[in-house]
């Protein structure tokens, strides 16, 4: 009989602990108020990617991205114009889209990349070699040479520049 009032007391109190942190996750995904916790800390994290092009050649990007649960088609992106996605990290923190860019500087060259625009390991992990982010802001080869992404920070500092892949 002792062992069963254990046992039942060691349900009730794992009941109430898993309660209580889906409440509070279910409050922070509801409240307008900044969590305390970091962007990257809970699992289903809301993340917003910004791809802008400033091509250096002025022309129109064309940019097909995809995820192991969404294909968001293709996008042709006026130079100058920025396009945006919305999503959430799945709960398995495996969250990864990966995106195929493709532009023409004007008749003579023609430029073929892939890069993952977002990875849990490199854009959501708070331990990680980068700051996490919110919204991920991406520009095409404003900074340098061709065949480079740069993810812009808010606080103006100098962007993390990654070089794309020229094969799938």
């Amino acid at each position: 009989m002792t062992m069963a009032s254990i046992t039942n007391s060691h349900l009730t109190l794992l009941f109430l602990i898993s309660s209580t942190f889906i409440i509070f996750t279910l409050a922070l995904e509801f409240s307008d108020v900044t969590a305390e916790a970091p962007d990257g800390f809970l699992p289903l994290a809301k993340k917003h990617v910004v791809i802008r092009n400033t091509v250096k050649n002025g022309e129109e990007l064309n940019i097909h991205c995809k995820s192991s649960e969404n294909n968001l088609g293709h996008i042709h992106l006026k130079h100058g114009h920025t396009w945006d996605f919305r999503f959430l990290v799945n709960i398995s923190k495996s969250t990864k889209f990966r995106c195929h860019f493709w532009w023409y500087a004007g008749n003579k060259k023609f430029f073929n990349y892939w890069f993952d625009i977002f990875t849990v390991s490199r854009d959501d992990k708070p331990s990680g070699r980068y700051p996490v982010c919110q919204e991920c802001i991406w520009d095409l080869s404003d900074y340098g040479p061709e065949g480079y992404i740069y993810r812009i920070n808010r606080d103006k500092s100098e962007p993390w520049c990654f070089p794309m892949d020229d094969e799938p």
